[in-house]
């Protein structure tokens, strides 16, 4: 079979699933062997999350509304073949007191596991998407991702991004915070766009360093926008709105007309999502200020967003790469096999390395308070970057799966006893702590049980200040007093799903330290007061 035949043969189906403030974006793919990608399907449900947030918490009745889109678009993946489906939660999810609990009825209820990425991660996805999907016509560009609940800006050309933001100006949260009239009143939009000002000084900054003339826009404001517009203009955009293209003079007339309608006359305008009628106005004054600020002379749209720019991380992260000599890399036998044991089952290889340094630097500090010996350091080491590795099985039941494969896999220059208790403490990274009803627990030694227990102490809560799978937590301090342990954090974004995913594994960290656990933000050099979460029951299983 010729080279170009087997190009075309479908490697893997795969969906990916953005959960914004607004809407739940799935779309569907074929990944081909050269690492291009086909759009098999996509489905859009609009659930408003950002409606549902009271008092920094998502309510009952959004989460519900979530779950049953989620089950909808459950059943179109399984229906089309789906093998493998990637899911990210932005703002209005991550920014939530109890979003940590939404991910968990995600899991639980349908099946979904997402991850929590930071706006950076967003920001830098969405970037990679455009430049796939648009031709940049080699200038350097702005790129705009107008969400619910965020913005992302990124400035580059079609092969580097040289600046990326997300800012909390999402057209919900905005129309919330600043719009009561309508149609919108000048005092309203003088508000916005001093908040904007002022919010987006260092994106001007950064654009004065290029000669940027060109927006490219993405999601749903932005398409909206230019759905409007090109029905206004009589420009073609009935098959797709990607590489569509209009001047900004046209955008000022637009903007001039429709920013005087009511809601009774924008649902009237052709192009306008009804669901979008109530918020798309602060959108509007954004991209009409970005225009004047930073001397843009026309507005293109790229219909690839934080979704396909998932799909694209996945396929960089999963392509073959150049296959390294481990006997050299590794002289360690143990560490060598550790390694082709990590590769063979594709290890979360970011995710794992972060876990693994937290729970080194929590072993550093309360060893000898724990009692362990030095060679414990070594074995948590493993047992950090293969926790996860039961992933290679299934995501249902991985921490059983994980013990499974590190006590079958003949790892090299290990004893036994070191394997059972590598093998263990994976195992007890999630759910249950040990208990001796556990029949691989129950058959080790006391001695190795207590080793274990302390030991799995430590990577939960690790792995708990992980939780959102993208490296969220920059710096951790630990601070010891005589009946309290104050863990203090430094996030690149919102620090709550961190400080839920390790309070609900710190059970046994308090058991074994017999000290109350606590966990603080840092922000600017300032620990911040915040209440910690009630205590998450512990797991059966």
């Amino acid at each position: 079979m010729g080279m170009a035949s087997q190009n075309n043969i479908a490697k893997k189906r795969i969906a990916a699933l953005d959960l914004g403030t607004n809407s739940f974006h799935a779309v569907i793919v074929d990944v081909y062997s050269d690492g291009r990608f086909r759009t098999v399907d996509k489905l859009k449900e609009m659930v408003r999350l950002g409606e549902g947030v009271v008092d920094n918490r998502l309510t009952d009745d959004v989460m519900d509304r979530a779950i049953s889109s989620l089950h909808k678009i459950k059943i179109l993946c399984d229906s089309k073949g789906v093998e493998k489906m990637l899911s990210c939660a932005t703002s209005a999810i991550r920014e939530a007191e109890n979003g940590g609990v939404f991910i968990q009825r995600m899991i639980d209820e349908v099946g979904i596991k997402a991850l929590a990425i930071s706006g950076g991660k967003e920001a830098e996805l969405i970037g990679r998407a455009i430049q796939h999907a648009v031709s940049f016509e080699d200038e350097t560009v702005l790129m705009v991702d107008i969400g619910g609940g965020s913005v992302e800006l990124i400035i580059g050309d079609n092969e580097t991004i040289t600046f990326s933001t997300s800012k909390k100006l999402g057209v919900a949260r905005m129309a919330g915070l600043f719009v009561d009239n309508d149609p919108i009143t000048e005092t309203e939009i003088d508000q916005l766009c001093d908040h904007f000002k002022k919010e987006l000084s260092d994106v001007f900054e950064a654009v004065d360093a290029y000669d940027i003339k060109t927006i490219i826009g993405s999601s749903g404001t932005m398409e909206n926008i230019a759905d409007m517009i090109a029905n206004e203009e009589s420009i073609t955009a009935s098959v797709t709105l990607n590489g569509l293209e209009y001047p900004t003079s046209c955008f000022q007339e637009f903007y001039d007309y429709f920013i005087k309608l009511d809601r009774d006359s924008r649902l009237d305008q052709k192009g306008l999502d009804e669901k979008r009628v109530d918020i798309i106005t602060p959108g509007l004054v954004l991209l009409k200020l970005l225009i004047e600020q930073c001397g843009i002379r026309q507005v293109r749209i790229s219909e690839s967003a934080l979704r396909e720019g998932m799909v694209l991380d996945y396929i960089n992260d999963k392509q073959d790469e150049l296959e390294l000599d481990l006997l050299e890399q590794y002289p360690n036998p143990r560490r060598r096999s550790v390694f082709e044991l990590l590769r063979k089952c594709n290890w979360h290889e970011a995710h794992s390395r972060h876990v693994t340094e937290m729970a080194l630097q929590l072993f550093d500090e309360f060893r000898e308070e724990l009692n362990l010996p030095d060679e414990d350091r070594e074995l948590l080491e493993y047992a950090g970057y293969l926790h996860d590795i039961g992933y290679y099985i299934s995501h249902r039941k991985h921490h059983k799966h994980a013990l499974y494969i590190i006590r079958h896999a003949d790892l090299k220059g290990f004893t036994e006893n070191e394997i059972n208790i590598i093998a263990n403490v994976a195992r007890y990274h999630r759910r249950s702590t040990p208990k001796k009803r556990h029949k691989r627990y129950r058959k080790l030694d006391k001695p190795l049980r207590k080793r274990v227990k302390k030991l799995s102490a430590l990577l939960r809560v690790a792995d708990g200040l992980d939780r959102s799978h993208y490296q969220n937590v920059q710096e951790l301090e630990i601070k010891k007093g005589n009946n309290k342990i104050q863990l203090i954090i430094t996030t690149e974004s919102d620090p709550q799903l961190e400080i839920w995913g390790a309070m609900r594994k710190s059970h046994l960290f308090e058991k074994v330290t017999d000290k109350e656990l606590q966990i603080f933000p840092k922000e600017d050099g300032k620990v911040i007061a915040v209440e910690q979460p009630t205590p998450y029951p512990e797991h059966k299983s």
